[in-house]
């Protein structure tokens, strides 16, 4: 396994209460294999992905748990080691490429500054490999664009930047939080394209944070359900789709308007509402929600239980097999 995460907890350490954004969190992901990350707003999924490299800002702290890449555990890693690992084995892309692209510098002064301090090259050798991959993710008249303020251009290109940005090293592990959202159709197609095409050709692995289940199953491999900073089930995309085994899951897949199966089946919403992370309910937190829950639910949250078909549901009332 390229990456593999154990028992992962991040909390906030608010004047209110400690809020327990991510709780005993673990999952793997292998090389060049693409995992989505799902669930509501709020629910814990960028904070994973910040706790992968480190990035929690205060009042957050990773209490405990394991990050390894490659068998090298990024959690207890050096400064200066932990900058290379950030700068040339992983990267990530932001939801909003606005914020993480200056908007005082020009995108190939950028990329540039990126490459000179992750390989030791030129000036003029980093402006000219910034052009090329500025080319190589889809940008037209690269040379010009290199010129160009982030202000200067669409939302869809500025992605495509940032994400030339991203992947310069190339990186072992790509992190993409909500990389479509804020786009229109065609130009998220795209973006999928060349998050698959990029794939291919550096043989890296995707962890795609999103809440859009149509992208989820155009792109993902395996899924990571979570809820209220805990993951609820994991399985394979196309088991996901067709028997989903938490009562969450289920909740999330029938409120999702499905187009060509010649059904005309209302949409159901997932009754209640997600709960405050400072006053979370005993036990299982999604009970209270819950269409089949009942008292026993109430002690603990449920563990994990992973099936003989390789798939993992945290449930006291789904029998694994």
């Amino acid at each position: 396994m390229l990456l593999n995460i154990r028992n992962l907890a991040t909390y906030f350490f608010l004047d209110e209460g400690v809020l327990r954004a991510v709780d005993n969190v673990s999952f793997d992901i292998a090389e060049n294999e693409t995992v989505a990350l799902v669930g509501e707003s709020g629910c814990g999924k960028t904070i994973i992905a910040l706790s992968i490299l480190k990035l929690i800002p205060p009042p957050g702290r990773i209490l405990r748990g394991t990050v390894l890449l490659n068998g090298e555990d990024i959690l207890s890693a050096a400064p200066d080691r932990l900058r290379r690992i950030r700068a040339t084995e992983t990267g990530i892309v932001f939801q909003e490429p606005g914020s993480a692209l200056n908007p005082v510098y020009p995108i190939g002064y950028q990329i540039a500054e990126v490459l000179r301090l992750n390989r030791n090259i030129s000036r003029r050798e980093a402006e000219s490999t910034a052009t090329r991959l500025l080319g190589e993710v889809g940008i037209a008249e690269p040379e010009q664009r290199a010129k160009s303020y982030p202000f200067e251009l669409s939302g869809g290109m500025r992605q495509r930047a940032a994400i030339a940005m991203a992947t310069s090293a190339p990186p072992k592990l790509l992190i993409a939080d909500e990389p479509t959202t804020a786009l229109d159709v065609t130009v998220q197609a795209e973006i999928l394209d060349l998050l698959r095409h990029l794939q291919q050709r550096h043989r890296m692995a995707i962890l795609l944070i999103t809440h859009d289940l149509a992208v989820v199953a155009e792109m993902a491999k395996r899924v990571i359900v979570m809820y209220t900073g805990k993951v609820v089930e994991i399985a394979d995309s196309e088991a996901i789709f067709k028997n989903p085994q938490h009562p969450y899951t289920k909740g999330l897949l029938s409120s999702v308007i499905r187009l060509g199966t010649g059904r005309s089946e209302p949409l159901r919403g997932i009754p209640g509402s997600v709960p405050d992370f400072l006053s979370l309910p005993s036990g299982c937190t999604f009970h209270p929600r819950c269409s089949i829950g009942d008292s026993s639910c109430t002690s603990a949250f449920p563990p994990l239980r992973q099936s003989a078909s390789a798939r993992s549901c945290a449930c006291y009332k789904v029998e694994t097999a």
